[in-house]
């Protein structure tokens, strides 16, 4: 017998009808069921109207209403504010209950407690499930019973606490029998793009929906095992460039952990490697449920406080060299390429965010929170937690992040991780002519090699914004307010992960 006559399942980060948890325990829990998604007005508002992400949403709410209306539902689409528009669904459907699966964000914690007390007194429960973590809340807590703010520790739990239950998927596709169409009177049409504010373009510049994910992570599956050879290297197709998909739950992470678990298990160090990038996303979920100061709206704090100390640059010059990183005119080209690779796709290599997140504080002077809101605005994939986790890393601010006086040196990483000079090429074409020893700093090039690669500086291609040793020494300047025992500087930090590509 069902516990309820009417569910109202709300999509928000899990567009799919597969293993999804909410919608499964709504479906066998409720004698009929109804689905709705909410273009939330406050979120869409500060976007920009060619914003690739909202198109890529839309097409994947358009894929999952045809998956919807096959089985003989469909779809409620609402453009508003979901304070408002999801208890007047439920009003509207005649729910008992809603069902959704958890958002880790502050903001979004706070948007569901004031949907649920909302629903309650209107008498409708509401559920929230785990769905878009393998682990969350204080599933994974120290001996002590503490959160973890160290990822190896933390990553030595997970795995140990790992179970087949855990990966076990929910069978939410076999029951979209249960689905019940809308009553009469209850629009459907999902708004165009155009309708929402946004450009009327012909879809995503990528792969949107569950059949775009399930595309990617079949040519990923052949890839996997040379993950661990070829991750950090940006001219090397590496990585599964799911980020986005993840984001918004196009796939589930249940299905893509099992696989790279099974894999590592019978010694792929590419499965391996990925799973653990698999876990990182896990540990940022957690950092951020558990100390929701560094990413409150408009005001994130440094994980360690001590790091708020710091006195970045400010003013016009500071305001100058931020403008240039931003366009890819720091006069670095690994930098430059990075960060037109980011203008032009809205994606970026994850060795090139830590490259760039580097540069932009310890070479640039300039706070972290600039660059994570550059990136929130930029990222196709953007997620609170892991961008939040990679820029506090990097500014050595956040936890288990890089020490202070570890500095990357943007000509080396460049040098070692692009030595041919094809990823700088392809987005630097204007360096193209130079040698691969020269590309990597057209500065240090002979005049006459710079005048056979028609390059001029200042012309073509700017000189370096900044001297990366003279800005080293200013950075360990800087850093004085919170430096501990002295350890000697190392320019290169040992690899890390902070976001699933």
């Amino acid at each position: 017998m069902a516990d309820f006559d009417v569910g109202l399942v709300w999509f928000r980060r899990d567009l799919r009808a597969a293993d999804n948890a909410a919608l499964y325990h709504a479906l066998t829990r409720c004698r009929r069921v109804l689905c709705a998604f909410v273009f939330d007005r406050q979120i869409l508002e500060p976007l920009a109207k060619n914003d690739r992400r909202v198109a890529f949403i839309h097409a994947s709410v358009v894929e999952l209403d045809r998956t919807f209306r096959a089985a003989g539902g469909a779809l409620i689409v609402r453009h508003g504010a979901p304070l408002g528009e999801v208890p007047a669904l439920a009003r509207e459907c005649g729910a008992n209950a809603v069902f959704v699966n958890r958002d880790y964000e502050p903001a979004a914690k706070t948007r569901d407690e004031a949907v649920a007390q909302k629903l309650a007194g209107a008498n409708v429960a509401f559920f929230g499930f785990k769905d878009q973590a393998i682990f969350d809340h204080d599933d994974v807590l120290t001996g002590s019973g503490k959160p973890y703010t160290v990822f190896t520790p933390y990553k030595r739990k997970w795995l140990e606490t790992l179970t087949p239950d855990a990966l076990t998927p929910y069978a939410s596709e076999d029951h979209l029998h249960a689905l019940a169409k809308p009553l009469a009177g209850v629009k459907c049409e999902i708004p165009s793009l155009a309708e929402l504010g946004f450009a009327d373009a012909h879809g995503p510049a990528f792969a949107a929906g569950t059949v775009g994910a399930y595309a990617l992570f079949d040519d990923f599956r052949d890839r996997m095992t040379d993950y661990d050879r070829t991750r950090d290297f940006p001219a090397i197709k590496g990585p599964s460039y799911l980020g986005v998909h993840l984001r918004h739950g196009t796939v589930s992470i249940r299905s893509l952990a099992r696989v790279a678990h099974d894999a590592q298990r019978h010694g792929d160090r590419g499965a391996q490697s990925w799973l653990s990038e698999l876990v990182w996303r896990d540990f940022y979920f957690a950092v951020l449920h558990h100390f929701p100061r560094v990413g409150m709206p408009g005001d994130h704090r440094a994980f360690k406080p001590e790091y708020d100390r710091i006195e970045w640059e400010t003013g016009d010059a500071a305001d100058a060299h931020f403008a240039a990183w931003c366009a890819g005119q720091t006069g670095y080209p690994l930098v430059d390429a990075a960060m037109r690779q980011l203008n032009h796709s809205g994606y970026m290599h994850n060795r090139l965010r830590m490259v760039t997140a580097s540069f932009l504080t310890k070479d640039l002077g300039i706070d972290w929170r600039r660059g994570e809101a550059y990136f929130e605005a930029q990222l196709n994939d953007f997620e609170l937690s892991s961008n939040n986790g990679g820029w506090q890393w990097a500014a050595s601010s956040g936890c288990d992040a890089q020490p202070y006086f570890r500095i990357f040196n943007p000509v080396t990483q460049s040098q070692k991780f692009d030595a041919a000079g094809k990823f700088i090429r392809h987005y630097v074409p204007e360096l193209a002519g130079l040698s691969d020893r020269d590309i990597h700093a057209p500065w240090l090039a002979k005049p006459a090699a710079l005048a056979a690669a028609s390059v001029s500086l200042g012309v073509e291609y700017p000189p370096p914004i900044v001297d990366h040793d003279a800005a080293r020494r200013r950075t360990l300047l800087r850093y004085d307010v919170v430096r501990g025992p002295h350890k000697a500087p190392d320019d290169e930090p040992d690899d890390e992960g902070e976001a699933i590509e």
